[in-house]
């Protein structure tokens, strides 16, 4: 009788196939690394139960037919609805508006204090605190709708644009605080201890 890793492995590679998704972007569906997906098409591994679950929730199949193959996958399968890949097209949209605007609001600071205010010299600090603000955007929209699994880089881009952002404004006044830059050394390593142990979780 076929090992049951095998005949996983088979039908969420075939279902997977059929769907056109690569194994990163079923890995970011799932919450998991696109390594565990690999470990699951290659028999290595079994997902766990609320996982096949959820897989066979995604593809729309039975749990019966994801681990005993009761069926073939042409006929399995029904197309994803055409609203879930609309949605997720119009969170992605919202996300670039939001970004934009923050910019916007950089540039119309600039602009303002440029012309009511032309002996001003740093009101290049506006754009500055773009990218922080930017960085945080991103993570809010990233934890609700994409793939949460990309917030520890999205805080470490949030932490050291911080940081480079008091640092380059200090400066302009004539004081080189460099090192505030040694704080994010600490947190950059709480970070990665983070995002280390969140990826134990998810094997």
């Amino acid at each position: 009788m076929e090992d049951i890793k095998a005949i996983i492995a088979k039908n969420i590679t075939d279902l997977r196939a059929a769907k056109g998704m690569t194994q990163l972007e079923l890995a970011e569906r799932l919450h998991y690394s696109d390594k565990s997906v690999s470990k699951w098409e290659r028999g290595e591994s079994v997902p766990e139960i609320g996982t096949l679950v959820n897989i066979a929730n995604l593809f729309e199949v039975s749990l019966d037919f994801l681990v005993q193959g009761e069926r073939k996958v042409e006929e399995s399968p029904a197309p994803l609805p055409a609203t879930d890949n609309r949605r997720q097209k119009n969170h992605a949209i919202i996300t670039k508006i939001s970004v934009a605007l923050v910019w916007f609001v950089a540039l119309l600071t600039y602009v303002l204090i440029d012309i009511l205010a032309p002996s001003v010299t740093v009101h290049w600090i506006s754009f500055l605190y773009a990218v922080p603000v930017t960085a945080i955007l991103w993570l809010v929209f990233n934890s609700i709708w994409f793939n949460p699994r990309r917030n520890y880089f999205i805080v470490s881009c949030l932490v050291w644009s911080l940081l480079g952002a008091v640092q380059l404004t200090f400066l302009a006044f004539g004081f080189n605080i460099w090192q505030i830059y040694l704080l994010g050394l600490p947190g950059q390593f709480i970070i990665v201890m983070w995002s280390k142990l969140s990826f134990q979780k998810k094997k």
